[in-house]
């Protein structure tokens, strides 16, 4: 179903039933359907899934604001169209980076959250960041449109998916405060794999960014490391992202 919100419309699906609420939030420029393995795993009998595709992307219409503040209000619309209460978030990569600031600004709407390779306080900034992701985006400009029936590229002009790219490296560089004041069960599952389209070293960087916060604060957890890489987490180890999510669910309930 198409939620309306603001000047845009969200795709949203919803299994429905009585178990508890998982909203699924995607990757920069993802749709819903890579959660489909860990919705599978999960089942419905304990669980109530809530799916949707942000601004752009997969059957979501295009909008003027492709913001992080904007993806912030698409779940509480998301919530509002669906009336799920207290709900397990759950994101992968900008994903992720949404759930904890969520999870930090609504500590009484939330149960938990788990975050798949994302959510750590590391991101390329400054002038040199922001030209690199430019080169990088700029050399994948006839690739956009061919990934984007895979749901790995947004119906957004070049200069969209580079603004959002630097906006969520700025962002996720800065989140340490952010997790640090996290108050409900937030657990990661890191991939550990090489990708072959390289930047292995800054998801190391990334990795290793979590272990002072990890440090100071006992909410946050790390449920897995699994062998898959950043891409290919949800396929190939969605068992161990589902385990997250029933290990978050049974200390919330």
């Amino acid at each position: 179903m198409l939620i309306p919100t603001e000047d845009t419309a969200l795709n949203v699906n919803d299994s429905g039933g009585s178990g508890r609420p998982v909203v699924y939030l995607n990757g920069a420029y993802a749709n819903w359907k890579h959660f489909k393995p860990v919705i599978a795993a999960l089942g419905n009998d304990e669980f109530r899934h809530i799916t949707f595709d942000a601004r752009a992307r997969g059957k979501s219409k295009q909008s003027a604001d492709y913001s992080f503040a904007a993806g912030l209000r698409d779940i509480d619309a998301v919530l509002a169209a669906t009336g799920a209460e207290r709900p397990i978030l759950v994101g992968w990569s900008y994903g992720a980076t949404l759930a904890a600031y969520w999870a930090e600004q609504n500590p009484d709407r939330i149960a938990g959250a788990v975050a798949v390779d994302g959510a750590m306080p590391y991101g390329l900034t400054g002038e040199e960041g922001a030209e690199r992701i430019r080169q990088l985006f700029s050399k994948m400009r006839y690739l956009l449109p061919l990934v984007r029936p895979f749901g790995l590229a947004a119906r957004m002009s070049l200069e969209e998916h580079i603004d959002v790219n630097i906006e969520i490296n700025g962002i996720a560089a800065e989140m340490a405060p952010v997790l640090e004041r996290i108050t409900c069960p937030f657990r990661y599952v890191l991939a550990t794999g090489s990708s072959l389209g390289g930047g292995e070293e800054e998801m190391e960087a990334a990795r290793a960014s979590l272990e002072p916060v990890l440090a100071v604060n006992s909410n946050l957890q790390i449920a897995a490391k699994v062998p898959s890489n950043h891409s290919h987490i949800l396929r190939k180890d969605f068992a161990a992202v589902a385990d997250a999510v029933r290990a978050t669910a049974s200390v919330t309930r």
